[in-house]
């Protein structure tokens, strides 16, 4: 698959960044209304809207059955995907070839090809049958309603299904799992675009909590520039899910049957950086965002990161950003006190 690679960092944020929702027949309007709920809420400290977003249907703009007992009048046509920056998929019921058989219809892929190289892909729930119909999740991680796990695997085997995160973030292209799992998703999202305190205000706005561990480790794994030749993707998986254990070199190169040798070669070929150095950053952005988020002492923002102590991360932290915890957490807050 071709590297589909796009910033979407705060700064390239020169327009508002136009969200496209696809309406398919038998969308579920819960997940369907989600990206409207979250990224029309997103909002810069002076009020102005962050996000653009538009629904649209795989063909010319009319109803579109939803699985309640209503239809929904969606007034775009497929030619609003080419003016997409990220395209979400929703789940639906009648997803017909696509769930049956992992095929797209005539009329998706007439759709798909709207899309401009570089578009941001999203799905929710079994939304991203359509995503791995169009090949769009070869040989990436991805998740999907716990129900509905098995059967995407068998249907997608070039596809790396987990079945025990709220979502994946590949880069490009992101999943979530059923229902809920959305919110954490689109939420996720407007926090890597936009930071956390924009991310918390349409959270609280939302009634709903910024970001939810609920026992499940979410998976934040970044892209390599060759994901066909990636062989240390499954250990950072692993790694990410365990930062607050220790974590040997020995124990992550079991996780791709290599030598330590082989393993630190390939990693740093991948990843750029040591798997020693990629540890730290991860808890590092680990310890940021408890520090963000949560009330927990420094203390137990050091174990829940995998530092241990208070002593070490405040040593990672002032070598990363220059800043103790203390003063990290309080600048956080001081910021969010002006919005």
């Amino acid at each position: 698959m071709a590297d589909r690679t796009h910033d979407h960092t705060r700064a390239g944020f020169s327009r508002k960044h136009r969200v496209a929702v696809l309406a398919l027949d038998g969308v579920i309007p819960f997940e369907l209304g989600i990206p409207q709920r979250i990224f029309g809420r997103a909002r810069t400290t002076a009020g102005e809207l962050l996000y653009d977003v538009v629904t649209c249907s795989a063909r010319p703009p009319g109803p579109v059955r939803t699985d309640a007992d209503f239809a929904i009048l969606v007034e775009h046509g497929p030619e609003a995907l080419a003016t997409a920056d990220t395209l979400i998929v929703p789940a639906s019921y009648e997803l017909g070839p696509v769930y049956e058989e992992g095929r797209l219809t005539d009329e998706l892929v007439a759709a798909l090809a709207h899309l401009r190289p570089g578009t941001r892909l999203v799905s929710i729930c079994t939304g991203g049958y359509v995503l791995a119909a169009a090949g769009f999740l070869d040989g990436r991680p991805a998740t999907t309603h716990w129900s509905s796990a098995e059967h995407f695997q068998q249907l997608f085997p070039r596809v790396r299904v987990d079945a025990d995160v709220l979502f994946i973030d590949d880069g490009d292209v992101l999943t979530s799992a059923g229902v809920a799992a959305g919110l954490d998703l689109c939420l996720h999202l407007v926090r890597r675009d936009h930071g956390t305190a924009v991310a918390n205000e349409v959270a609280r706005r939302t009634v709903v909590p910024p970001h939810r561990d609920g026992g499940q480790a979410q998976y934040i794994q970044r892209p390599v520039p060759e994901p066909q030749l990636a062989t240390t993707s499954m250990a950072r998986a692993w790694a990410l899910g365990r930062l607050h254990e220790p974590i040997q070199l020995r124990d992550m190169a079991e996780q791709e049957v290599m030598s330590v040798r082989t393993f630190t070669r390939r990693f740093r070929e991948e990843v750029g950086v040591s798997p020693g150095q990629w540890l730290t950053r991860q808890r590092v952005e680990r310890a940021r965002h408890l520090l963000e988020s949560s009330g927990l002492s420094v203390d137990q923002v050091a174990r829940d990161a995998g530092f241990g102590t208070a002593q070490s991360m405040r040593q990672h932290l002032q070598a990363a950003l220059g800043v103790t915890p203390t003063t990290y957490r309080r600048t956080f807050r001081a910021t969010e006190g002006t919005r």
